[in-house]
């Protein structure tokens, strides 16, 4: 089934990958990009800017939106917790992916 991307309601395009737009870890950064290795659902302070407190580093699907085609590493979450992440622009979901 087609995931909904930009312009479809609602936007669901967000998929947690924590990693770069070459698809390597983060690992440079100080702030934690995989939301403690995919096992938090906690969210930043209220108060804090998006990107500097705990989150996940999205990719779009549609490869739409962020400022770049990357469907890798598009931007971070608002959060660890479901809602942090539907309200981001996806449905706090994971995908697999299988190439033949």
């Amino acid at each position: 089934m087609p995931i909904n991307g930009v312009g479809d309601t609602p936007n669901q395009h967000d998929i947690i990958t924590g990693s770069d737009s070459l698809g390597r870890a983060r690992a440079s950064e100080t702030v934690d990009t995989t939301c403690s290795n995919y096992t938090s659902n906690q969210d930043p302070p209220q108060g804090t800017a998006r990107g500097q407190g705990a989150g996940v580093w999205l990719g779009h699907v549609d490869r739409t939106g962020g400022g770049n085609t990357s469907w890798n590493a598009a931007h971070k979450s608002s959060g660890c917790s479901q809602m942090a992440l539907i309200g981001t622009g996806g449905a706090g979901l994971l995908y697999c992916f299988a190439a033949n």
